[in-house]
């Protein structure tokens, strides 16, 4: 409601009373009007004069104050600039707006108050679970344990295989944070995406093999899917996702990979017959450091960062990924990738 209408509604409302009063003496509706008239003009007068200097005056730099602070201009900058005609109403959606982001701040606050204690404490137990074994095999050590070749053999190996849990650890909480900075540049180039599955299947082999699980690609992606992205980080994102699939795959089991063409993308899934996933647990499976079986999580070994960096890696081509899973039957990693179209390849000729 403007100022003047709600000046004019008040001294309506105290000219009708002066009326009232006037005929209940008067008995005569001329009187009546005519203290209608008089006490309205001067009370709207009044009412205008004293809302306008000591209250509408100060809401006016109030909402100014708002308004331009929320821009993040200078307060001295502020004061001077134009206002809305009708600040009361403006005041009022401002200040409800306002209060909006500040809850929404606040909330997105806690949350990474959350994240932060919990990162702190599962990096804390990521580390002291290898410096302790460190320490207790070296210690066993130096109480004689030199005397025994064998046994003494076996203990170095084991600290040997902690320190490289610790090197990979600090490997990827290094890479992890460049790329969320942003340190790590993407570079982009032209690719056949099928040949390099098939590098990175090859090279995870023997892994496959150790584990007795058959890699499934099919002949029909021999034709060429070229794509545009970061040729080594693509790797890393295959070499991780196919890697958790032999790690949490069932024995004589299966891991398929899978091209889809879409319209500017292809879509890549990798697909296994493992143990799956808990839907509860789907929204968080690329938290840094989430695991959702702890105990063998940590068994099977990996630093908690591989999903993570495979995210970070996805979204930095500004590309999207997603996960399926059902507890018991496996899971399905899916990402997308830029597609290459009509890209034409120099063959040179060779004369027979």
């Amino acid at each position: 409601m403007k100022l003047r209408t709600l000046v004019f509604l008040n001294a309506f409302a105290v000219g009708i009373s002066i009326g009232i009063v006037n005929y209940y003496f008067q008995h005569n509706w001329y009187y009546f009007m005519y203290a209608l008239g008089i006490s309205t003009s001067v009370s709207y007068l009044v009412f205008y004069f004293l809302i306008e200097k000591y209250v509408y005056s100060k809401i006016k730099i109030i909402y100014k104050m708002i308004h331009s602070l929320k821009l993040g201009k200078d307060l001295k900058d502020a004061l001077g600039e134009y206002v809305s005609p009708d600040p009361i109403n403006d005041v009022e959606q401002e200040v409800k707006e306002w209060a909006r982001e500040k809850k929404t701040e606040i909330d997105d606050l806690k949350k990474q108050e959350k994240f932060r204690r919990e990162f702190l404490s599962n990096i804390s137990h990521e580390f002291k679970t290898p410096l302790f074994a460190i320490e207790g095999y070296v210690e066993a050590l130096q109480d004689g344990g030199m005397d025994d070749p064998e046994l003494a053999k076996s203990f170095l190996a084991k600290v040997a295989r902690n320190v490289d849990r610790l090197s990979v650890l600090i490997k990827d909480l290094n890479e992890i944070s460049k790329l969320e900075s942003g340190e790590i540049p993407i570079n982009y180039q032209k690719f056949e995406l099928t040949a390099l599955i098939k590098e990175v299947m090859e090279s995870l082999e023997f892994k496959a093999k150790k584990s007795k699980i058959n890699f499934v690609f099919k002949d029909k992606y021999d034709q060429p899917t070229w794509v545009e992205a970061d040729r080594e980080k693509i790797r890393q994102v295959l070499v991780n996702l196919l890697s958790n699939s032999l790690k949490y795959g069932k024995e004589n089991g299966f891991t398929s990979i899978t091209i889809f063409e879409l319209h500017d993308q292809f879509l890549v899934e990798i697909t296994d017959n493992g143990i799956g996933i808990e839907e509860k647990y789907l929204p968080r499976l690329f938290e840094r450091f989430f695991r959702t079986d702890t105990s063998r999580s940590r068994q099977i070994g990996g630093s908690g960062l591989g999903l993570a960096i495979v995210k970070h890696i996805i979204e930095a081509h500004d590309q999207t990924i997603n996960v399926r899973s059902t507890e018991g039957l496996g899971s399905t990693f899916g990402f997308t990738l830029k597609r290459v179209k009509d890209i034409r390849i120099n063959i040179p000729l060779i004369n027979n």
